[in-house]
């Protein structure tokens, strides 16, 4: 009897079709591309909820907005202070210096004022005054300090038309307090001013 010839064993997986003396071909293992996607999936999904957990509330933000707009209200009171303590300091000439009284009022003083007089012999005479304006509230000294230069303006005209005896005494700085009042008094209308204080008054 004649023998069978032996059947051929099947080729290996991935091996079907490959040319005999070429290296067969290799199949990425799929589990990597899935650890891949599931990286991919993790950091977004990690990031998208720090984002949502860590932003702020509207109520909160709310709040944190008129906080800072107090604060910022706070924060320009106290450099207004400051500069206005630091022209007291500095003698800036020029520069009210705005301060805060007991009960509500404000004083106002303003740079120093000097005049040349009028003298009957003719000799120069010059006056040196130091006002401070008593003021019912920080709104009044709003209105005065654009106004500053007019109300100099109209201090500077009065006070030359004066004479040395016309200061003499009580009566004469009491007259002076009543005429710089009237006088500011139309600069600041409709505010009022309460008292025009003479911190120094010099003649020389």
């Amino acid at each position: 009897m004649a023998k069978k010839p032996p059947k051929e064993a099947p080729a290996p997986e991935g091996e079907e079709g490959a040319v005999e003396g070429e290296a067969p071909a290799k199949k990425k293992p799929p589990i990597v591309l899935i650890a891949a996607a599931a990286g991919v999936l993790v950091l977004g999904g990690g990031g998208a909820a720090a984002f949502f957990l860590m932003k702020p509330k509207p109520e909160a933000q709310g709040e944190k907005g008129a906080e800072d707009h107090g604060k910022k209200k706070e924060k320009k009171k106290d450099e207004k202070k400051k500069e206005g303590e630091g022209a007291a300091a500095e003698g800036a000439a020029g520069t009210p210096v705005i301060k805060e009284g007991p009960d509500g009022i404000v004083f106002y003083t303003l740079p120093d004022i000097v005049v040349n007089m009028q003298t009957a012999d003719g000799k120069s005479t010059f006056l040196k005054l130091k006002l401070t304006f008593e003021l019912p509230d920080e709104e009044t000294a709003e209105v005065l300090t654009p106004n500053l230069p007019r109300l100099q303006d109209m201090f500077q005209t009065f006070l030359r038309e004066l004479r040395p005896e016309d200061l003499n005494g009580s009566q004469g700085t009491f007259q002076l307090r009543v005429e710089l009042l009237r006088r500011v008094n139309l600069v600041a209308a409709p505010s009022k001013v309460n008292a025009v204080l003479i911190e120094e008054m010099l003649i020389n």
